[in-house]
């Protein structure tokens, strides 16, 4: 009878393998009890990078763990060098498609541009040729790009883009098409039938020629309109020659200085992450993709086998690749493109002027697919994956507390929490305190007692829920500078809780100017979506602070005049109304006081009585 191997047994077995391996260049092929291939890497020393797989998992994430408590063997190839066994690992992850790489799905098919046959032609998006009687224009491989000339080519031509059939039973009235000379409104009868089928002719002749044969046409047209005295067909072909030029003019907006390359860009939760590609071809974009993915474990590795596996399904590949962060091994995937490619291609990561902007512009594409895929809002979550890449953080931080303190001149001291889930306040979480160790003026102090109330609430709660105090934030901010930072820091270094800490700091005019850590200040000017949201956080927290602050500060002054014989909760709400203060009251006179609405000169000689007496 077999006995069963534990799965302390298990590593501890594999352990033993890896150490004997070599410290040379290979792929190695993680296997499961069937024998299945379930991973596939590479390695630089493939005795160290096998190893790590199973000593301790303090460091790895949830995949790669149920990885390795799936693995019963592994297998090896030695190579000659890191980026043989890159090319290998490529064509090996091409061939098993194991259950733990990172694997792009291609759902990219052809796509045609149909012209359908008829009296009243329509122009269309299509994703087959099933109609024997269509016209049709392709095939290519962007939907993006034929669903944008189609577009314009029905805005361009006067071409309904409704589901209309034409002609219709009953006359209608047009749509607002029609009244921003975007359709020739044939449900209304607006237009012939032969003019309408001219419209579409001149449409084909667009979409065989392009922009600049058609505008030659149209141009010879329109002169030739004009010599007949023809001065309605001119003008017609005049605003036509308009509208293209401005297609041509708005397809310039979205460019690129550099005539072909792909922009890589990755956001990510702590649930997915997404990776979006913008593809420019003579300095147009002409493609948009993206590809949802399990939450990476290393940021860097995960760039590298995304691009292992996009150029793997892609023949185009241009002499530039940009990127929003450096991929793993950036030499080898640079040498292993070109080669592909047949030339050099470059890997390059832009910090400043339009390249820059390209990236950021694909980064928020990824963050708002990324966003719609949770059922989220891709601004919140492109601002907190900004932060998180700023601050140094593993992954965005979706559940954020920030803490801030209010008193005056070291009286009644509080402090206020909010929270931001998401990227929105939850106002449901927010914590007041009333700072209870010490009496006068002490931030830092202040600070570092409401963060250890708050988290010895923590160690005791934490096993009964996972809301409320018993959760702990990915990330806390505070209004305070590096002393409150070191001061919480301290407090938690005491009690064992592990979570960034880090201070919001203002400028002159109390505005957010920065972030400071460890490291020192981190300027968030550049990342206008991180900046925005730090902002609305200092914002909110110290809001918050001050509104608790003087709600005490303001219950303890009517205390003082709701003590005075005669004097109650109304009368004191207006001694406060018309002096302003419990000082200004006690230096007022009899007649000053029942000046007041609704003191009578009995509740006066009181109040005065209660100040003055010996």
């Amino acid at each position: 009878m077999a006995v069963t191997e534990t799965d302390q047994e298990r590593e501890k077995r594999l352990r033993k393998k890896a150490m004997s391996l070599p410290l040379r260049p290979g792929v190695y092929l993680m296997k499961d009890k069937t024998g299945g291939i379930i991973y596939i890497g590479k390695a630089k020393a493939l005795k160290n990078r096998v190893s790590s797989y199973f000593g301790s998992h303090r460091n790895h994430q949830t995949k790669v763990i149920r990885m390795v408590e799936n693995v019963q063997d592994f297998d090896y190839i030695i190579c000659d060098s890191e980026f043989e066994a890159l090319v290998l690992e490529c064509s090996l992850i091409k061939q098993h498609t194991p259950k733990y790489n990172i694997l792009l799905k291609d759902d990219k098919g052809y796509h045609y541009v149909k012209v359908t046959k008829g009296p009243w032609s329509k122009i269309e998006a299509s994703f087959h040729t099933d109609d024997p009687t269509a016209q049709y224009f392709g095939p290519y491989t962007s939907s993006f790009a034929v669903k944008e000339t189609v577009e314009e080519v029905q805005k361009i031509f006067l071409l309904p883009q409704c589901g209309k059939t034409f002609p219709c039973a009953v006359r209608q009235r047009p749509c607002l098409n029609y009244f921003i000379k975007q359709c020739s409104a044939p449900c209304a009868g607006k237009i012939s039938q032969a003019d309408y089928q001219r419209n579409v002719e001149q449409a084909i002749e667009f979409l065989r020629g392009g922009s600049a044969e058609a505008l030659k046409t149209m141009q010879q047209q329109m002169e030739q309109a004009a010599e007949n005295l023809e001065f309605e067909k001119a003008a017609a072909l005049r605003d036509r020659i308009r509208a293209i030029t401005r297609f041509s003019e708005k397809q310039k907006v979205v460019s690129a200085d550099v005539p072909e390359q792909d922009v890589f860009a990755l956001a990510k939760s702590q649930e997915r992450a997404c990776l979006a590609v913008l593809r420019f071809f003579n300095g147009r974009l002409v493609d948009s993709e993206h590809f949802l993915i399990d939450e990476p474990e290393d940021e860097a590795q995960a760039r590298h086998e995304l691009i292992l596996g996009y150029y793997s399904m892609r023949d185009r590949i241009p002499p530039r690749v940009s990127f929003d962060y450096e991929p793993q091994d950036v030499e080898l995937l640079s040498r292993w493109l070109s080669e592909k490619a047949g030339r050099k291609v470059a890997i390059v990561v832009p910090q400043r002027g339009s390249q820059k902007e390209l990236v950021e512009m694909c980064r928020s594409n990824a963050a708002e697919k990324l966003a719609l895929s949770l059922g989220r809002k891709g601004r919140e979550t492109a601002a907190l994956d900004e932060l998180a890449h700023l601050l140094g953080l593993s992954a965005p931080p979706e559940y954020i507390e920030s803490y801030d303190i209010s008193h005056t001149a070291g009286t009644d001291n509080v402090a206020g929490m909010i929270v931001f889930k998401n990227g929105h306040p939850l106002k449901a979480a927010y914590k007041r305190f009333k700072i209870k160790g010490f009496e006068g003026q002490d931030d830092c102090a202040s600070m570092a007692e409401v963060l250890e109330r708050r988290f010895r609430h923590y160690l005791e709660e934490k096993d009964s829920s996972d809301t409320g105090f018993a959760r702990l934030p990915d990330l806390i901010l505070l209004d305070g500078a590096q002393p409150q930072v070191n001061a919480v820091r301290a407090v938690m270094r005491q009690l064992g809780v592990e979570v960034p800490v880090f201070g919001m700091v203002k400028d002159s005019s109390h505005r957010t100017r920065a972030i400071t850590g460890e490291g020192g200040e981190i300027s968030i000017h550049s990342k206008r979506s991180a900046f925005t949201l730090v902002s609305d956080i200092q914002e909110e927290v110290h809001r918050f602070a001050i509104q608790y602050h003087r709600r005490l500060r303001s219950k303890g002054i009517s205390t003082t005049l709701t003590s005075i014989p005669g004097v109650g909760e109304k009368r004191a709400a207006a001694l406060l109304r018309a002096f302003k203060s419990v000082t200004a009251v006690s230096g007022a006179s009899v007649e000053q006081l029942k000046a007041v609405k609704g003191v009578d000169e009995r509740s006066a000689r009181a109040i005065y009585a209660h100040f003055h007496a010996e």
